[in-house]
C-alpha cells in the first residue's frame, strides 16, 4: 500500500468526518456553488442512466441524489465514518435500498467487472489523492463505466493561487457565526495569517511545473501517528483531456466550478446567498461561466471533465 492510501485511509476514517463534511453547503458558498454545478451536470446527462459508481462517495451527497432520481447507485469510500453518515441520510430521504455501500480505495477496483455501470462518477478530487496511480485509477474508472463517467480532480490552476492568499477560506464563509470549528479558526487565525505572510515564488514554481502537493513532511507525521492532509496530484486541464482521451473517452468537457464565485467579495456572496432568487439564478450563471474553457483551470478547487464511452 502507498504512503498515500495509506494517509488517506487514516485521515477520512477520523471521528467526526462523515458529520463535517456532510455539513459543507450550510457553511462555505465555494461548495455551494460547486455542488449545485456538479447536480446541473448530472441531472442534464441522466438518459438512459440507471446504474451509478460513486467512487469516493463521501457522505452521499451525489449517491443520494442520483437514488431519488431512481438510479440504482454503489456508493464506494474509503471511510467509514462518511459511510455511516451517508447510511443514516439515505435513510431519512428514504432511498437506502437504491444504494449499496462498499468500503474500499480507488487503488482498488478490482472486484467490479469491465462495463459494469453505465455512469461512474468521483468527486471532490479521491483520485488526486491516490498518486502516484492517479492515471492508473482513472483507467479503473473508465474500465468499469459503459456509457458516461464524470469526475473531478484537484486543479492545478486553481489551487495555486492559494499560496498567495492565507485567508482564501473567509471569502466562502456563509455564516461566521455558525459554530463550525474550522470556520471559527479562519475567522480567529486571519490577523495572524496576514501579518505573517512572505510571498516567495520558489513554492508556487514548483506546484506549477511538478502538480505535487505534500510528500515527506505527510509522512513522517502520518509515521508519528498524526493524521496529515492527504498527499495531493493536481492537474493542469490538457493533462487531463490527455488522459481521458488516451482511455478512449470522447466529447469531453472541462470545467471549473467557483471560478466566477472567486471573483466576489464575501459581503456580496453572502448577499446573494441569503436571497432565494438572486442564490438561484447567481448558480445558474456560475454554472455557464464556469463551463466555458478558458475558465476551467480557474475553478475554487477542482477540475470538473465529463465525457462519454
Amino acid at each position: 500500500m502507498d504512503y498515500s492510501e495509506k494517509i488517506s485511509e487514516r485521515f477520512w476514517n477520523q471521528s467526526g468526518k462523515g458529520e463535517l463534511e456532510s455539513r459543507r453547503e450550510e457553511t462555505f458558498i465555494d461548495d455551494i456553488v460547486q455542488k449545485s454545478h456538479i447536480e446541473k451536470e448530472l441531472l442534464s446527462h441522466l438518459d438512459g442512466i440507471k446504474t451509478v459508481f460513486d467512487g469516493g462517495a463521501g457522505s452521499g451527497r451525489f449517491s443520494i441524489l442520483l437514488a431519488k432520481h431512481g438510479c440504482k447507485v454503489t456508493h464506494f469510500d474509503i471511510s467509514q465514518p462518511m459511510i455511516d453518515k451517508a447510511k443514516e441520510l439515505a435513510e431519512k430521504e428514504g432511498v437506502f435500498d437504491k444504494i449499496t455501500f462498499v468500503k474500499g480505495a480507488l487503488e482498488d477496483l478490482g472486484d467490479f467487472e469491465d462495463n459494469a455501470f453505465d455512469m461512474v462518477m468521483s468527486f471532490d478530487a479521491p483520485v488526486s489523492y491516490t498518486y502516484p496511480n492517479q492515471e492508473r485509477v482513472i483507467g479503473e474508472l473508465i474500465r468499469i463505466c459503459r456509457r458516461r463517467i464524470v469526475i473531478s480532480v484537484t486543479s492545478r490552476l486553481g489551487v495555486l493561487p492559494y499560496l498567495a492568499n492565507p485567508i482564501q477560506k473567509n471569502q466562502f464563509i456563509l455564516d461566521g457565526k455558525c459554530g463550525d470549528p474550522f470556520v471559527n479558526w479562519c475567522i480567529d487565525n486571519k490577523t495572524n495569517a496576514v501579518e505573517a505572510f512572505r510571498f516567495g515564488k520558489e513554492q508556487p514554481e514548483k506546484l506549477l511545473k511538478e502538480g505535487l502537493m505534500g510528500g515527506e513532511n505527510e509522512i513522517a507525521e502520518y509515521e508519528n501517528g498524526g493524521s496529515p492532509w492527504c498527499i495531493t496530484y493536481a492537474f493542469m486541464p490538457d493533462e487531463l483531456e490527455r488522459i481521458l482521451k488516451g482511455f478512449g473517452v470522447k466529447n469531453i468537457k472541462l470545467a471549473g466550478p467557483g471560478a466566477y464565485a472567486r471573483t466576489i467579495p464575501n459581503e456580496l456572496l453572502v448577499k446573494i446567498m441569503n436571497d432565494p432568487k438572486q442564490r438561484a439564478e447567481f448558480l445558474d450563471f456560475c454554472y455557464n461561466y464556469d463551463s466555458i474553457p478558458f475558465v476551467c483551470g480557474m475553478g475554487k478547487d477542482n477540475l470538473l471533465a465529463a465525457g462519454e464511452l
